[in-house]
């Protein structure tokens, strides 16, 4: 992988010191001045902190509203409580003040309080400690701790500082946040392989943070990540919801192709994505292909959408890359599926006989990721979509024949130019028609007909990607590139770029208004025959289209049964004795 695939948060970039914005200002200054108040007025002694990551993000230069404060000898909601009141009996306005209960399923560990304040949501919660039970990365005992004890227990140095809003200074009990951050680094506060086994999701938050700033895993963690006993905590200790959390962050990230390469890299694809019972896998129609394949799916798009100044590859249509512009979900979407590209085209079946593909599986079951970002009804048919699409060759008369095409639907041409007008109303409809198929353009499911074909491409060119090379050097690959280019072209000199959007000229009622029959399967395949013709005569009028669909039924042309004609106005029981 290139490094210029990496944001890299260069130490030029760390601040001396946290800058706080007006409002930052005031609630540090509320904090401060609620401490003082419990102490004088209620015997309560506490200090004030802000934890975690908005210190690191402060320090990089980047507004955040994660405000987290860590308390030390006092729960959360007890302070919350006191500076509610606090901040109202000096006019400053709160919002609802909430309890986050203990959920360890979830990774609460500890009851939080979150009050609004000034705008913002604060979360509180005291300084802690935990002791972790072998089998699980639930804590069998949380106490209060100092905040030596809770930067330990946090997941990475550059996440375990501490901004104390008192002295109004950053403090690193660890002894390595500010460095790591100031030098790149991702390292765990305690030996990787404690701070792992004590929660193995760790694995994957370092991988996050990693690929988020371009940052570089010290090699104790890489070390510690590879080992077996690590690896099946991470598969035994996690729930799946947790993975597929993680994931998702990664793949909505700055950079989602690092992510994808450190779990290739660290040798945890397994531990992420196939974690499946034999049961299901036994019945897959064939095995999946090589992890390493899911790399090279995401180099591929990497390449094709983000191309950098030494890239050997050919430009891809910009038609191509739009979907990525209005569709802030697509991006993810696309990424995540070039991970899962090894479980392409496979497909098992339950114990009743029914039919899935294993992708679905592996995102609904494997990393419990829903709808949301239109993962699991998404990915799938872009999976579909390949087949539908692969090599869009407008010269290849295999697929594309539109002087056939043309033939069959307008009958003898008379002459050149008019055999042209009808290849040309033929190519209309074949390609306008493709673009409209379900699983290639579908809003319902986030498919968009532009990112089904970039998918497309990425599929047709692994077989040529260059590991070595890091690229796609070859001139087949540059041909494939080519027909894509060429059809994209084709779609927008033919004024087909919106025909997925296109509005049936006539409804249901409208065709049954013309022909003289009931309503039945019949209606939808003469509805697809409407839209061809809207497609062929993109100026025509309903009024046209009624004229054409008439002609159509009279000449017999529509293909609707005989008996279909024959059965309408009469009554139920004539038509069942007509049919004995």
């Amino acid at each position: 992988m290139t490094s210029s695939s990496l944001r890299r948060i260069h130490s030029s970039r760390v601040l001396p010191k946290i800058e706080l914005n007006p409002v930052e200002e005031q609630i540090c200054s509320l904090l401060d001045q609620c401490r003082d108040h419990l102490k004088t007025e209620k015997n309560l002694s506490t200090t004030c902190r802000i934890a975690g990551g908005w210190v690191r993000d402060k320090l990089l230069g980047s507004e955040s509203n994660d405000i987290d404060v860590a308390l030390s000898d006092i729960m959360g909601l007890t302070f919350a409580e006191n500076l509610a009141e606090f901040a109202r009996e000096r006019g400053v306005d709160t919002g609802t003040l909430s309890k986050i209960a203990q959920n360890p399923g979830q990774s609460k560990h500890l009851e939080t309080a979150r009050l609004k304040l000034l705008g913002l949501e604060l979360d509180f919660v005291n300084l802690r400690s935990e002791e972790y039970a072998a089998n699980s990365r639930i804590p069998t005992e949380v106490t209060f701790g100092t905040p030596l004890q809770d930067a330990e227990r946090r997941d990475i140095t550059i996440n375990a500082l501490f901004y104390n809003v008192h002295t109004r200074s950053v403090e690193d009990f660890t002894e390595r946040g500010l460095e790591d951050l100031q030098n790149g680094i991702i390292r765990t506060p305690l030996p990787p392989k404690e701070t792992f086994l004590d929660d193995p999701l760790r694995i994957l938050r370092c991988i996050r943070f990693a690929s988020r700033f371009g940052f570089k895993l010290v090699p104790e963690i890489t070390a510690s990540v590879r080992d077996p006993e690590i690896q099946d905590a991470l598969v035994s200790k996690v729930a799946r919801d947790r993975v597929g959390e993680e994931l998702s962050k990664m793949m909505k990230g700055r950079d989602p192709l690092h992510s994808i390469k450190l779990i290739n890299d660290l040798g945890v694809y397994r531990c992420v994505f196939s974690v499946i019972p034999s049961n299901v896998s036994d019945a897959f129609s064939q095995s999946p292909t090589a992890e390493s394949i899911s790399l090279k799916a995401a180099s591929i798009l990497q390449t094709l959408t983000s191309p950098s100044s030494t890239s050997s590859a050919q430009p891809v249509h910009p038609t191509l890359l739009q979907a990525l512009d209005y569709d802030p979900t697509c991006k993810s979407r696309l990424f995540l599926a070039a991970a899962l590209t090894p479980y392409l085209g496979i497909t098992y079946h339950d114990k009743k006989g029914k039919e899935f593909t294993a992708v679905a599986y592996v995102i609904r079951e494997c990393l419990k990721l829903g709808s949301q970002n239109h993962f699991l009804d998404g990915i799938p048919v872009l999976f579909d979509a390949c087949k539908v699409l692969r090599n869009p060759d407008i010269h290849d008369e295999e697929r594309f024949d539109f002087k056939r095409i043309s033939r069959t639907n307008s009958g003898s041409a008379h002459n050149e130019s008019e055999e042209e007008r009808k290849m040309v109303k033929a190519e209309r409809a074949a390609l306008g028609n493709l673009l409209r198929e379900r699983v290639v353009h579908n809003p319902g499911t986030g498919s968009d007909w532009r990112s089904s074909l970039l998918f497309s491409l990425v599929v047709e060119l692994l077989p040529l990607y260059d590991e070595a090379e890091d690229g796609l050097k070859s001139p087949e690959a540059h041909k494939i590139i080519e027909t894509y280019n060429t059809f994209l072209s084709r779609i927008e000199e033919l004024d087909l770029t919106n025909a997925v959007d296109l509005k049936y000229l006539l409804d249901g009622k409208s065709v049954l208004s013309v022909i003289p029959a009931r309503p039945g399967p019949w209606t939808s395949k003469v509805l697809a025959r409407v839209m061809t013709w809207q497609l062929e005569n993109p100026d025509g009028t309903k009024e046209q289209c009624e004229e054409w669909l008439k002609e159509e039924y009279e000449t017999g042309r529509l293909g609707i049964e005989a008996q279909t004609m024959s059965q309408v106005g009469k009554p139920a029981s004539k038509r069942a004795r007509t049919q004995k």
